[in-house]
């Protein structure tokens, strides 16, 4: 299965934090307890009873389901150092931009017409704060997997293939197939 945009998003903005999350699940159902201000907002949030949530807070339940554990790192990584990540955030999105390494398929069509025949490509791109705006704002908007692509797209047609507007001009960029993305800040 391929790697989804707005997953490396979130791992990118991950990587900037001071300290480790929690890990424990005791640690782990504390912080959410805290976080969301009860017992109930946090059973309701992870989808199981405020008694259950009582228990692993206690600590006389220790291991959860393996789904229960994937949404309670979830929630927990979601709410983890806003602060730090809303900073990488600006930072990304006004000064410094963001890379994207994919490996996925490329095809192109010009304004004459022409065609060339897309195919697989690995391409390591910086792209300007602009974009990182863009796709910031959009995952926060709840843009899906598709619009995502496209704003990738355009940022890697503009500073990869038309080498930042100073050449191709009219070429458009198809983005699909993605077999790998990673972002970084």
């Amino acid at each position: 299965m391929a790697d989804s945009i707005g997953n490396s998003l979130d791992r990118a903005l991950e990587k900037v934090f001071t300290r480790p999350a929690p890990k424990s699940t005791q640690a782990q159902m504390k912080y959410l307890v805290k976080q969301l201000k009860g017992t109930k907002a946090a059973a309701q949030a992870l989808g199981i009873s405020q008694r259950t949530v009582e228990r692993y807070v206690k600590g006389q339940l220790k291991r959860p389901r393996q789904e229960l554990r994937g949404r309670m790192e979830g929630e927990v990584r979601k709410r983890w150092q806003p602060q730090i990540k809303a900073k990488a955030r600006k930072k990304a999105a006004s000064t410094d931009g963001l890379v994207v390494s994919t490996r996925a398929r490329f095809g192109f069509t010009s304004a004459e017409g022409t065609t060339d025949d897309a195919r697989i490509r690995d391409i390591t791109q910086a792209l300007p704060p602009e974009f990182a705006d863009r796709l910031f704002t959009a995952r926060e908007q709840g843009a899906n997997e598709k619009q995502l692509q496209q704003i990738a797209a355009d940022g890697l047609a503009q500073m990869y293939f038309r080498d930042n507007n100073s050449r191709a001009q009219g070429l458009g960029v198809e983005f699909t197939d993605v077999e790998h993305i990673r972002i970084d800040l």
